[in-house]
């Protein structure tokens, strides 16, 4: 049977393991937050090519708040990363719903790391009150 220190001790080492993971999972959290919004913008940006007639000239945005200047040649293909490396060309309405399908899963992802992120904050938020006990006991 643990003493009342060892067990503090122990509670204590499991409250840091709880925010190691809680912070991991934050950077897992930003991460995933800047691929939803960089699969956002490409999809806005390819319903606003899919606008533009042959000829137009257009701002296309290349990241950073950063634009370039081009003329469309049509908006009827994009090339499209469908993974390791591989672009495809696709048309317009094919790479919105690629884009729409990765943004599901992303945000099915985002959904997962919170809910974690919650239970571990619940778990250490449990471990916190019993060490807080354990301490209160042994001061009387």
């Amino acid at each position: 049977m643990m003493t009342n220190d060892e067990e503090i001790s122990r509670y204590l080492v499991l409250i840091e393991q709880y925010k190691e993971q809680i912070n991991s999972l934050e950077m897992q959290s930003s991460y995933v937050q800047a691929m939803l919004a960089d699969y956002t913008k490409a999809k806005i940006t390819l319903q606003q090519l899919s606008k533009t007639e042959k000829g137009s000239e257009i701002l296309v945005p290349i990241g950073g708040s950063t634009f370039v200047e081009a003329i469309s040649k049509g908006n009827s293909k994009v090339l499209f990363d469908i993974g390791r490396g591989i672009v495809a060309e696709k048309n317009i309405d094919d790479a919105i719903e690629k884009i729409d399908k990765r943004i599901e899963e992303l945000q099915k992802t985002y959904e997962k790391i919170l809910s974690m992120m919650q239970q571990l904050q619940n778990e250490m938020e449990t471990v916190s009150t019993k060490a807080q006990k354990l301490m209160y006991e042994k001061e009387k």
